[in-house]
């Protein structure tokens, strides 16, 4: 009894010694999930993730109550709730693409405008904040936060943090960090930097137009193809003698092939046609 006693006791004062003397390792920062970050390139970083995954949700049962309701086949009510609870996530996705290009045709002119400030002797928070004024229309909105973010902290970095989660954009993320290490060590090279950005911008877009108005007509088509078959199950619901077979085994089967089939062929021509998308790496 008195040796465990004793190995009590020195575990205890080891337990203890080792919380005042062992350093703690600090957890990771967990990135923004997959919705957060969809939601913040479309531009809506102020909506909940969970309450726009709960519109999903709900889009997708009030579809599926109303089609099994007209067509007594729960298969079918399945289908279209698939596609109405994924409408909102490819609304999202459309936006954010469309949000996406709208910036990179005016990142340019906005880089432009912030070399001009810099090489006329304004202050990096100065020129960040003109931006809200003489700074193209899509952009402008964030670096008018911005400038009322750092006029009420004066807090520079934190204030670029959160310009940064407002642009959700690589070339943001660059451009901010760029004048973070400006202002913390200096940039006598800065107003040079930011005018070889703004150039190799303008030829990247000028690229990615010729390549995605070449290869337009084939997304069209291929998305024109996958929506036929679905588009004949729609108006078959307004014959429910003939809908009503599909709650047969046999008819959800050829319906669960008949989905697996559409979203393989159309991922294939996403990922056969996808254009290289440059990462937030510094988001």
């Amino acid at each position: 009894m008195g040796v465990l006693l004793g190995l009590g006791a020195g575990l205890g004062l080891l337990l203890i010694w080792s919380a005042f003397t062992v350093p703690r390792t600090p957890p990771r920062e967990r990135g923004p999930g997959r919705v957060r970050a969809l939601l913040a390139a479309a531009g809506l970083a102020d909506v909940a993730p969970g309450g726009f995954v709960a519109l999903c949700g709900l889009l997708a049962a009030v579809v599926f109550v109303v089609v099994v309701a007209i067509t007594r086949a729960a298969p079918v009510g399945l289908v279209f709730a698939a596609m109405a609870g994924w409408g909102p996530v490819a609304t999202l996705r459309a936006r954010a693409r469309r949000r996406a290009r709208e910036h990179a045709e005016v990142w340019p002119d906005a880089i432009d405008d912030l070399a001009s400030a810099v090489r006329a002797g304004l202050g990096l928070p100065e020129a960040l904040a003109g931006l809200a004024v003489r700074g193209p229309e899509p952009l402008r909105d964030a670096f008018a936060a911005f400038a009322l973010d750092y006029q009420i902290s004066g807090r520079f970095g934190d204030c670029l943090d959160r310009l940064k989660e407002r642009l959700a954009d690589p070339v943001g993320d660059r451009v901010c960090e760029g004048l973070r290490l400006a202002r913390e060590v200096g940039g006598g090279q800065l107003g040079r930097l930011l005018r070889t950005l703004s150039a190799y911008l303008r030829e990247d877009a000028r690229t990615r137009g010729e390549l995605e108005s070449r290869q337009a007509w084939v997304v069209n088509g291929a998305r024109v193809a996958v929506a036929a078959p679905w588009l004949v199950l729609l108006f078959l619901c307004l014959q429910p003698a003939v809908i009503r077979r599909y709650a047969s085994p046999t008819g959800a089967l050829i319906l669960l092939l008949g989905a697996g089939l559409c979203v393989l062929a159309y991922q294939v021509m996403l990922r056969i046609g996808r254009l290289p998308q440059e990462r937030r790496v510094l988001g």
